[in-house]
């Protein structure tokens, strides 16, 4: 009697199957991922345009300002358009009441000394936060990141 060694299409299926979970699986994984590096690059933007506020402020010896809408979830630099953050994350803003001309909106200044207003940006995504704090001292920005709530 002579044995066929080909696969019955039942066992195809099987592994087909199981490859379309593995790549679904797979590209799930990847989608998180990839939306973790860009809230980790939004909230290193943001650290960045602060300081690059602040750096204007020295340089041209006039205070710089930048504005924050929590509504909208955007900020905008002196003189640099509109940025508007990732999809899903939250913004909170703890500035001085001066800076705050409505509920919608924040600001932070910088003072051609360096130094600031002062305050703290919160990003929040999912269950993790990153923290900004702007010192109203010196102005220097500090970025603590991805901890989790």
């Amino acid at each position: 009697m002579q044995k066929n060694h080909g696969f019955t299409l039942i066992e195809v299926i099987v592994v087909l199957v199981m490859l379309a979970v593995l790549a679904g699986t797979l590209a799930y994984n990847m989608s998180g991922a990839l939306k973790a590096s860009q809230i980790r690059g939004a909230s290193k933007e943001l650290v960045a345009a602060l300081r690059y506020t602040r750096s204007q402020a020295v340089i041209k010896h006039e205070e710089q300002r930048l504005m924050l809408n929590v509504t909208e979830k955007s900020y905008q630099m002196p003189g640099r358009p509109k940025v508007v953050l990732p999809e899903g994350m939250e913004l909170k803003v703890f500035a001085a009441e001066s800076e705050v001309p409505s509920e919608e909106q924040a600001g932070f200044r910088f003072f051609s000394d360096g130094s600031s207003t002062g305050g703290r940006i919160t990003l929040i995504y999912e269950d993790r936060f990153w923290r900004i704090n702007i010192a109203w001292l010196t102005g220097e920005v500090r970025l603590f990141k991805d901890t989790e709530v």
